[in-house]
């Protein structure tokens, strides 16, 4: 993700469908290592081959702290097809993390807790605006355009615009 301010207002430079997808983890307990370390270090490791492999279809990711106990990434699709093809494809580095994660989990200490939610975006369902910033979010995954552009505006199609 490039630091360099975009100058003016601007919006997402795309019409399809998007998809986002949230993941994050909870530490429960700090000293039971052992269940939150892994998931602490699986996702770097998915991020960075998901970089090299670019047509596995991640565009792009942001990382967030909720506090000392709990992290997500918001990550940007190509499609849900191709987020699905990459969380089952054996070869990766995600399945062979799944299948640990659940055998820690049998434990039952819950050390650590897991979550993800996935939300595709139809077509003019999305609203951006990008105001003298980097390029952030759905702009820095599919690159922005200045509003006007094309049409382009910062609310979606269903929600009358004024003024």
């Amino acid at each position: 993700m490039s630091d360099k301010v975009v100058p003016g207002r601007m919006v997402v430079d795309t019409d399809g469908e998007v998809v986002v997808f949230l993941i994050g983890m909870r530490v429960n307990r700090w000293r039971d290592v052992r269940s939150w370390a892994p998931v602490w270090l699986g996702m770097p490791r998915m991020l960075k081959e998901l970089s090299r492999e670019r047509s596995a279809g991640l565009l792009g990711f942001r990382l967030l702290s909720g506090g000392p106990r709990s992290f997500t990434v918001i990550q940007y699709w190509e499609s849900r097809e191709k987020l699905y093809a990459y969380a089952s494809e054996q070869d990766m580095a995600h399945r062979p993390a799944w299948a640990a994660f659940n055998r820690r989990a049998r434990s039952g200490k819950g050390g650590v807790g897991i979550w993800h939610e996935t939300y595709v975006v139809p077509a003019g369902a999305y609203s951006t605006i990008y105001h003298t910033v980097p390029p952030t979010g759905l702009g820095a995954a599919y690159g922005v355009a200045p509003a006007g552009r094309r049409g382009r505006t910062t609310a979606p199609a269903s929600v009358p615009q004024y003024g």
